[in-house]
């Protein structure tokens, strides 16, 4: 009995001490806070297979926000309301260029439908080689759709892809894309192995350009594979657990946490992306800064 008393005396001082300590989010530690989700594209094979074992799996990692990248024939509240029964709350959504050039309210609409704090696009279209008139017609979309969006409580969002960082009168299109939108309707999200591939520092572009940096795409590129080229495209299969690549993930993770990066979204193309998404989330946990 004494030491029942002892016990509950103990936890009593903890819980008016503040001192009991809570349990930590999956994919973060001690340096690292997230909030680390997913960006469902990782699964793409599973989802078209079954949704219900796609969710289930995305579940079992212990994830509670995910990306979405289309709803697999659902219609969108009924995806969302799939993937809320399984703890997994949408926050953003990708969207083709087409989409958001022809179809803009009802883009809106099923980004409502999804309950999206974030809808965007992940890839300009374009024929060869990326050129200015490309980003500056995107620049033109992006500011209008932003606008738009912004009137229904959804913040727009551009996904780089790793072309956009053509040379342009001694900087980039990249950067020209950045400082022609308006930063308070277009915001951006980095994708750290698209920054990376195509010669660049991921950590540098997140500080050059802090607080438009406000989602990002957690990818390592495989040890081994040449960088430097503008194409936007490599293997799936080069993706790899983050730390088992090329990629410098303390500087790059202490910088995202430095400049309002505000969600943090796994994602692995690779065909193993079912096996490497646990080993990324314990590097995650692990990592420090």
């Amino acid at each position: 009995m004494k030491a029942l008393f002892l016990v509950g005396a103990a936890l009593t001082t903890a819980l008016l001490t503040g001192c009991v300590s809570q349990p930590t989010a999956v994919g973060t530690g001690p340096s690292f806070k997230g909030p680390t989700g997913l960006q469902l594209y990782s699964l793409r094979g599973q989802f078209t297979r079954s949704v219900p074992e796609a969710i289930a799996l995305a579940q079992s990692y212990g994830i509670t926000e995910v990306e979405t990248a289309g709803t697999y024939n659902l219609p969108p509240a009924k995806f969302r309301e799939m993937l809320l029964a399984a703890g997994l709350n949408p926050i953003s959504g990708h969207f083709s260029y087409d989409r958001w050039q022809n179809d803009l309210p009802k883009v809106i609409a099923d980004a409502q439908a999804l309950g999206l704090k974030y809808a965007g696009v992940a890839w300009i279209n374009h024929t060869g080689t990326f050129k200015e008139s490309d980003a500056r017609a995107a620049i033109a979309l992006f500011n209008q759709v932003g606008a738009e969006c912004a009137k229904h409580g959804i913040q727009f969002f551009y996904h780089c892809h790793g072309y956009e960082f053509q040379p342009y009168q001694n900087r980039t299109l990249m950067d020209l894309l950045i400082t022609d939108t308006d930063p308070k309707k277009v915001a951006f999200e980095m994708d750290t192995t698209w920054v990376f591939f195509p010669g660049q520092n991921p950590a540098t572009w997140l500080r050059k350009y802090p607080n438009r940096w406000q989602l990002i795409h957690l990818k390592d590129l495989k040890k081994g594979v040449a960088t430097g080229e503008l194409t936007g495209k490599t293997d799936p299969n080069n993706d790899v657990p983050l730390g088992q690549g090329q990629l410098n993930w303390p500087e790059i993770l202490k910088a995202a946490q430095d400049t309002g990066v505000k969600h943090f979204f796994i994602e692995d193309e690779a065909a193993t992306a079912p096996e490497q998404i646990p080993q990324t989330l314990r590097y995650l946990e692990q990592v420090r800064f």
